[in-house]
């Protein structure tokens, strides 16, 4: 049996490797060609004189722009760094390697081209300005790490004035992977969505996202606690009324008992805990596991410690056990949501992500990891399982063509097929490039 210690040394692994591997890659994204140059003769296509024809082609017709370009593959990671990884304000230039870490993700996982950016400026509406400058050249804007309320804005006002997909990973991303582990945990213990009593830690931007796609596929608003840094969210709070609007319509709708107190309160009896709080261990303590109902659900999602060690939450009762990280069991992270979802969502050149994409991602999901075989160890699928993100991506792109967002029609065997293909050489690629020694190995 493995030993308490044996889990934290590997829980600490990464971390130690991490600051030896930074360093010696010097990042780890970079531009690399995707045209022939068969001989400095080929310079006359791909620039000047050959490139005006394409120019003069667009002029006439801006959608050219996605056939000639790689616009159509492309998006930008939009970050302030005032709320990263779980680090909090740490700034622009120290948010640089998660968002790199990100355009990462994006590429192995979904093909996605992707230029980390993180801006110089904590002002919404410069930020808001900046992504619209950036419109002409890239087919969709991921915001990542902007603090709260500020996002929420921001997000709400780009997806109302620009042409191309908009969205704030924080949320609709966490969401999606949470409601599709929720969705399998509760086939799991034997209950339904509409009779559970859920705990939520964090009133920040990712649970706001989260319990809104639950409430669409059926949690009951009256049957959740929501606990912020000042206690559970009820209609006495009235210091959040003018200040936050978001927390304040969950004032009005949740909490049907009227709870009040903090996270041990909101914990007690309930079904399912669904934490986005700060980091671990401890934020959540093992009494407060063993005061849930029977067969309890935790989801521990703050990084890099979670709220409460897995361990710890299985020692106290806790039947389906999830968290953030890739190294243990149940990962429920935006990794296995975000590579897919802009997938489909580039393929058919949908305008926005709509919450019912993310659903449909959701319970694509869900099916994958119950076609795999359901247990409480395996609610959802691994980054491991690549086949997820070709099916997420064709049931994104379904979706938004059933929505009358997309700008191209493509049947869902297309899209899987396309998805497939294009995720496929982004894999291989690396594989060449690593057995060609141009990606050296790390160092010992």
């Amino acid at each position: 049996m493995t030993t308490v210690e044996e889990l934290l040394a590997k829980a600490k692994k990464p971390v130690e490797l991490s600051m030896n591997y930074h360093p010696f890659y010097k990042g780890k994204i970079e531009i690399t060609l995707k045209v022939p140059v068969r001989s400095f003769d080929d310079f006359s296509i791909w620039y000047t004189p050959g490139v005006a024809e394409p120019c003069k082609a667009i002029n006439k017709n801006k959608e050219l722009v996605f056939e000639y370009t790689n616009k159509w593959n492309t998006i930008a990671i939009v970050s302030d760094g005032t709320r990263v990884l779980g680090l909090g304000n740490i700034g622009p230039e120290a948010g640089l390697p998660v968002m790199e870490g990100k355009a990462l993700l994006f590429k192995y996982l979904g093909g996605v081209d992707v230029y980390p950016l993180t801006i110089a400026t904590t002002n919404a509406e410069e930020i808001i300005t900046f992504c619209k400058w950036l419109q002409p050249c890239i087919g969709g804007i991921n915001l990542e790490d902007i603090e709260k309320p500020k996002c929420f804005y921001i997000l709400d006002r780009l997806r109302q004035e620009l042409e191309i997909p908009v969205w704030h990973d924080d949320q609709q991303g966490t969401a999606t992977v949470v409601t599709a582990g929720m969705i399998n945990a509760l086939k799991v213990v034997g209950k339904k969505i509409s009779e559970v009593q859920v705990a939520m830690i964090g009133a920040g931007a990712a649970n706001m996202a989260i319990a809104r796609l639950l409430f669409a596929i059926g949690l009951n608003p009256k049957n959740v606690y929501m606990v912020d840094s000042k206690g559970i969210l009820n209609p006495q709070r009235t210091d959040v009324k003018d200040k936050e609007p978001e927390k304040w319509k969950i004032c009005l709708t949740t909490n049907a008992e009227g709870r009040s107190g903090g996270i041990a309160e909101a914990m007690k009896g309930v079904d399912a805990v669904i934490a986005m709080s700060q980091p671990g261990p401890g934020v959540i303590k093992k009494e407060w596991v063993r005061s849930m109902a029977d067969n309890a659900i935790v989801f521990a999602c703050a990084n890099p410690i979670p709220e409460i060690w897995p361990w710890e939450a299985e020692e106290a009762g806790a039947k389906v056990i999830g968290t953030g990280r890739s190294d243990f069991k149940n990962q429920v992270n935006n990794s296995l949501g975000f590579p897919g979802i802009f997938r489909g969502t580039l393929d058919v050149r949908a305008k926005t992500i709509t919450d019912e994409m993310c659903i449909a991602a959701a319970m694509e999901l869900a099916k994958v990891a119950e076609d795999r075989g359901l247990s409480a160890d395996n609610i959802l699928p691994t980054m491991e399982d690549w086949e997820v993100y070709p099916r997420e991506a064709a049931a994104v792109g379904v979706k938004a063509i059933e929505q009358g967002i997309a700008r191209l029609k493509i049947s869902r065997d297309e899209l899987y097929q396309r998805a497939y293909e294009i995720i496929k050489r982004a894999r291989d690629e690396v594989k060449i490039l690593m057995d060609t020694k141009i990606i050296l190995e790390p160092p010992k």
